[in-house]
């Protein structure tokens, strides 16, 4: 027999790929704009980026002035994903470098507020209860339109360069993503408009937009170019949608279903907020996959101090996971008092933070399926809880203050925070702990007025310690209290005006212990449920 090798002949072997599928592959994000416009996908998302850009008459291209500060301008690339993580499609924003700004030449003033996380939890409950739809919208380029005030000048987008005038610059005549004074600007537009359609701004919230003509009521909560709108009608929401679509470039998105990262779950008459996905992503950005759950993110023993132990080798990586993690507590309480004891130490994280951070994640990754649940309850009771930790601190002896406020049975704020001056003693820590709650639940007390949801009743403030409550009904001063006038005289006025009732609770009782100090599994989990943290409902019926 003879063979090809005999005689020194080699013919390689062709593999081939038969398997077929359905999906197709996903351009990987390019590096540059000159790798994005080689590729077929991101082209089309340049282009129609451009495209609107030029018919929303964004600039004007002029000659370059003459000592004049020219911002450059650059392509952002992103996948957009859909609420369960799959692709939806490619995103190209043309952007200018803010950073090259100059303070009083090409920009001025720049703040722009954000709505609050208790106001939409508050909105949110009122609407549940009073059988409201709440109705989700996007702004398509939503800096785009806001209007300058001042003059800018930008180069021309890379890869889209007038071959006629290519050394000109543009001239922005409308608002530009990147630009420090942008979020301000389409603030200020969004504003006048819903003005026009008989809004008012909401004077606890700015980003909170009221709409009250008799019977009719509705509410736009607006963060950045996320829209949430709720009304008493089907007819008056559709009229409002309408309206906005006539001004700006909206999307329709239906019923409240994915807003910020938050995934929003309907059950009978429930609501569920979820950050399942979110927190997916901070344990596969740890590394930490496949690690062992932990029953509770924080031990029993005392606080972390911020000197001892050797020096963390990545301080990125845990600035950045901490950051991560506070995001995530928009809808879990639970890791409220962990997560603010890891962030102290951001400045100069030590391994034992880190340790400390990553039974956190454990902790998240044993009870990913939890959330927040809203339920159809009374609006015009308000309950709070407040407790501190005296002189918790290794390194301050500062205390750890921390409370929780019940719009009826839904809990709409929350907070753990170590106090900002030392308490001379528990009563005096927890005095304070009183006076920030009660501060708290005034405001919400403000906004639902606001709301025309008006709380007639006092806000019950619970609290475990029987000096504390002594001191907010005693009206004799006593040497001892003379450095917490202010919260004294404070929280007093609020009792005698019959707006608040400090109450005492038993320790057992006390939710808010949770916000201050690391606890037994079983009193931990006890405290977790009356947060309203569960899983989700066995069944669902869809989005809100």
């Amino acid at each position: 027999m003879t063979t090809r090798a005999q005689h020194g002949i080699f013919k390689l072997r062709k593999l081939f790929n038969l398997h077929t599928s359905t999906h197709q592959s996903i351009s990987p994000l390019p590096t540059n704009p000159i790798d994005a416009l080689n590729d077929h996908n991101w082209k089309m998302a340049m282009k129609d980026e451009y495209d609107a850009l030029i018919e929303n008459k964004t600039w004007e291209l002029v000659p370059r002035p003459s000592n004049a500060n020219v911002i450059r301008s650059l392509w952002i690339f992103r996948h957009k994903k859909k609420s369960d993580g799959s692709f939806e499609r490619y995103k190209a924003r043309l952007v200018g470098n803010g950073a090259n700004q100059q303070s009083g030449v090409d920009c001025g003033e720049t703040f722009s507020p954000v709505v609050k996380p208790a106001t939409i939890r508050t909105v949110l409950s009122i609407a549940l209860s009073k059988s409201w739809c709440l109705h989700q919208l996007d702004v398509k380029n939503a800096f785009l339109h806001g209007n300058l005030d001042e003059t800018v000048y930008m180069h021309q987008p890379p890869g889209f360069r007038n071959p006629q005038y290519p050394e000109h610059v543009c001239l922005l005549k409308k608002s530009l993503y990147g630009l420090k004074q942008a979020p301000r600007a389409w603030y200020q537009r969004f504003t006048d408009y819903v003005a026009k359609l008989g809004f008012s701004h909401s004077i606890s919230d700015h980003s909170l937009f009221i709409y009250h003509h008799g019977n009719d009521t509705a509410y736009i909560l607006l963060y950045v170019d996320d829209i949430i709108l709720t009304a008493s009608s089907d007819a008056l929401r559709d009229s409002i949608m309408s309206q906005l679509s006539s001004e700006f470039a909206m999307k329709d998105l239906g019923p409240l279903s994915y807003f910020l990262g938050i995934s929003v779950t309907k059950h009978t008459s429930d609501l569920f907020l979820s950050q399942k996905k979110y927190a997916e992503e901070i344990i596969e950005r740890a590394g930490m996959s496949s690690c062992k759950s932990s029953p509770t993110p924080v031990d029993t023993k005392a606080k972390l101090s911020g000197s001892s132990g050797n020096p963390y080798h990545d301080p990125t990586e845990y600035r950045s996971l901490a950051g991560a993690l506070q995001y995530l507590t928009f809808t879990r309480p639970d890791i409220s008092y962990a997560v603010q004891q890891v962030c102290l130490f951001m400045h100069d994280p030590k391994t034992q933070h880190m340790s400390a951070l990553k039974r956190i994640i454990r902790y998240i990754h044993g009870t990913l399926d939890f959330g927040l649940h809203l339920y159809p309850s009374s609006v015009s009771k308000l309950v709070s809880y407040t407790d501190a930790d005296w002189a918790g601190c290794p390194d301050t002896r500062r205390s750890t203050s921390g409370y929780c406020v019940y719009l009826g049975d839904n809990l709409i704020s929350w907070s753990a925070k170590r106090q900002h001056t030392l308490s001379r003693s528990s009563a005096e820590a927890e005095y304070r702990g009183v006076a920030n709650v009660v501060s708290e639940s005034c405001w919400i007390r403000n906004l639902l007025l606001e709301l025309y949801c008006p709380v007639t009743t006092a806000t019950l403030v619970y609290c475990d310690n029987v000096s504390a409550v002594y001191l907010s009904g005693n009206p004799v001063q006593h040497q001892r209290t003379k450095h917490i006038e202010m919260d004294i005289h404070f929280v007093r006025e609020k009792v005698a005006r019959g707006q608040v009732r400090v109450l005492h609770v038993p320790s057992r009782y006390q939710i808010a212990d949770i916000f201050t100090k690391g606890l037994p599994l079983q009193l931990f989990e006890d405290f977790r449920d009356s947060l309203n943290i569960r899983q989700p409902p066995v069944s669902t019926t869809g989005v809100y």
